[in-house]
């Protein structure tokens, strides 16, 4: 039976970011992948949008690790070439009862520590971006967009170089605690059995389901659709709306090469489906014109959908802190969990894996 120091399971943003880490400190990392590539889950159907932290409870996981990655996040990118872009993103009040709403995210920015808010009238709002309808606004100047492929293509290359390897096509199909580590069961073509000293989950959708005694929480999968835009938007911003329960609202976002795309939307879901149904696409309409009046009717066409690892239903407004859970969570030496990482993940990335690095290492 083969054995290995660490091993990363999943090989999207958080899993590869770990694997870098991990190896930058001297250990010996493998990473199984499930699929034929890296990052084709989780981490590449999402919006691409770097977060300021706004929107998490201050002291939470999310808020923190939001800022503290969002700074690294920047520093990475132009330390490794990969593209990214301060756009800044205007949270839009489309009526005068969603002002106060912005006040509150204002403050709880403030208390996160997000550098630059501004509050901006609905005419401030407008000379920005003429194309909008605002009674009011709030400026995030930290917020911005990144190559996520490149991205998560530097980490690869930064673990690698310290000596961590990649399987692809590797699915974890088991893993329980043994003297001296966990005995690790490996899927796929090639299938193999494996005595790891230190196992991250990073397993996205699957984590709960391999973690071993049950010690993984139970989670649902909020689906989100996207839909892009014919032609250019009128935007040189990220534009948002107002917060809604499960999300962040139907929100425009543009990508490198300045193409707008729509979503995601909110649809609570039993089991992975990645379909984009052409029909959701008509209740965008009408969340896009709240904001954007003149979005032209037939202009939105179907994109991709994303699935959200959600430690938290509908009746709590989808809304849960991360997991990130070291020995001292669950008892089991060697062992590091990670839950509920849905958005901001991407962005937090750099911190989560420090944070889990230095939890893990604890021991």
């Amino acid at each position: 039976m083969d054995e290995v120091e660490t091993l990363v399971i999943g090989a999207g943003v958080v899993g590869l970011a770990l694997a870098a880490a991990l190896a930058a400190r001297g250990r010996e990392v493998l990473i199984c992948e499930a699929e034929e590539a890296f990052g084709t889950g989780i981490s590449s159907r999402n919006s691409e949008v770097i977060h300021a932290g706004i929107y998490y409870p201050a002291g939470s996981l999310k808020a923190r690790l939001c800022v503290e990655g969002r700074r690294r996040l920047y520093d990475w990118c132009a330390a490794h070439g990969v593209a990214a872009r301060k756009t800044a993103k205007l949270i839009v009040a489309a009526e005068p009862a969603e002002l106060e709403g912005l006040d509150a995210l204002a403050a709880k920015a403030a208390a996160n520590g997000v550098e630059g808010m501004r509050r901006l009238s609905g005419a401030e709002a407008r000379a920005m971006e003429p194309a909008l309808r605002a009674e009011g606004a709030l400026l995030s100047p930290e917020t911005g967009i990144v190559d996520s492929h490149g991205f998560m293509l530097s980490l690869l290359g930064a673990a690698e170089e310290r000596g961590a390897m990649l399987a692809l096509g590797a699915p974890v199909l088991s893993l329980a605690p043994r003297e001296g580590g966990f005995l690790v069961e490996v899927g796929g073509a090639e299938p193999m059995r494996l005595l790891a000293r230190e196992v991250v989950n990073a397993a996205g959708l699957a984590a709960p389901r391999l973690a071993p005694g049950g010690s993984g929480p139970p989670m649902l999968m909020a689906k989100g659709s996207y839909f892009r835009l014919e032609g250019r938007a009128p935007f040189s911003r990220l534009i948002y709306p107002a917060p809604v329960v499960g999300g962040l609202g139907v929100h425009l976002t543009l990508d490198m090469g300045g193409q707008a795309r729509f979503g995601p939307d909110v649809e609570w879901i039993e089991r992975e489906d990645y379909a984009v149904d052409p029909a959701r696409g008509e209740s965008f309409y009408a969340a896009i014109r709240r904001y954007w009046p003149c979005l032209p009717d037939g202009a939105l066409k179907p994109d991709y959908a994303g699935i959200r690892p959600k430690l938290a239903g509908p009746e709590a407004g989808g809304a849960a802190d991360f997991r990130i859970d070291g020995p001292e969570a669950h008892g089991l030496p060697g062992y590091l969990g990670l839950y509920g990482i849905e958005s901001p993940g991407l962005t937090s990335a750099l911190a989560i894996a420090e944070e889990g690095a230095a939890r893990l290492m604890r021991r």
